[in-house]
């Protein structure tokens, strides 16, 4: 079995080694992706703008706490935005899916705040992506760490081994305000699956496959845990029909210079904030953001 951990340089690319690891385990690490400047100008956004006040909504988990998110269809031209774009997440992201052109299908940014963050319900990416129209799983996210993120914090929980993603789509269903898997299948699943905890230091980033089974705890801990996440689509696998998300829009990427170079952290024109009114597969509580 391949290891799906590296270590980031300046040379990292998505080797034949790597592809086979991605391949045989649904996602890889690579640690140490954003460096503590990057980090720095990112949280820039997230801390000191009122992107949470004015887009921020909770999707309740059926344990008593909400999943917070801001989702965003378009890059922009924010710190945040420019991660987007910058050619270590674009290119690798897109060797992952064989090569073809990708275009960003949506960004997230999931919190769990201290005490209060709330659980994602076991899912497969593809079992809400499905449902808008999108024919081929060929689609995968990246999650970058802004924070430590660890079982207390309610980090990222996958089923690992030989990659659960090769079970294919799941049937998905309405539980609470989240769309979850099949539960029966995915304790079936989980026997010949080991639960692993994607532990992760800021910086840090999973990128993973559409089909990968994963979930995550609520925060219990006096410590938040934010992440962005950032999902792209090949060109070719553009959705059938309009949804809440993008369908193919051009991509323009940047040099991996331009995150610390950025000093945009409040104009957020062009990024189309999701109403989550619009989306079928959730049903959110825009009153605790």
């Amino acid at each position: 079995m391949t290891n799906p951990e590296y270590k980031y340089t300046e040379t990292f690319d998505i080797t034949p080694e790597v592809q086979a690891a991605y391949n045989d385990h649904g996602y890889i690490i690579v640690r140490n992706m954003f460096d503590k400047e990057e980090l720095t100008n990112v949280k820039r956004v997230l801390e000191d703008s009122d992107i949470i006040e004015k887009h921020g909504y909770g999707i309740p988990d059926g344990k008593g706490k909400n999943a917070k998110l801001v989702i965003w269809s378009h890059p922009g031209n924010d710190v945040t935005g420019i991660v987007a774009r910058s050619r270590k997440v674009v290119d690798s992201c897109q060797k992952l899916l064989g090569g073809g052109e990708v275009y960003h299908y949506h960004a997230k940014f999931i919190r769990k705040d201290a005490f209060t963050g709330g659980s994602h319900l076991w899912h497969q990416d593809y079992g809400y992506w499905y449902k808008n129209g999108c024919l081929f799983p060929q689609i995968n996210t990246i999650f970058i760490a802004v924070d430590k993120c660890e079982p207390s914090n309610g980090c990222l929980q996958v089923t690992d081994f030989t990659g659960s993603q090769t079970c294919g789509r799941i049937d998905h269903f309405p539980v609470a305000g989240q769309t979850m898997a099949d539960i029966e299948r995915i304790n079936e699943i989980k026997k010949r699956h080991p639960l692993k905890h994607v532990e992760l230091d800021p910086g840090d980033a999973l990128i993973f496959d559409a089909n990968l089974i994963h979930t995550s705890g609520p925060n219990n801990s006096p410590n938040r845990r934010w992440a962005l996440l950032y999902s792209y689509c090949l060109k070719s696998n553009n959705p059938v029909y309009k949804h809440h998300h993008p369908n193919y829009t051009p991509l323009e990427k940047v040099p991996n210079s331009a995150i610390k170079n950025c000093k945009n952290y409040t104009d957020f024109s062009g990024k189309d904030f999701m109403d989550p009114g619009v989306d079928k597969t959730v049903k959110a509580d825009t009153q605790n953001p």
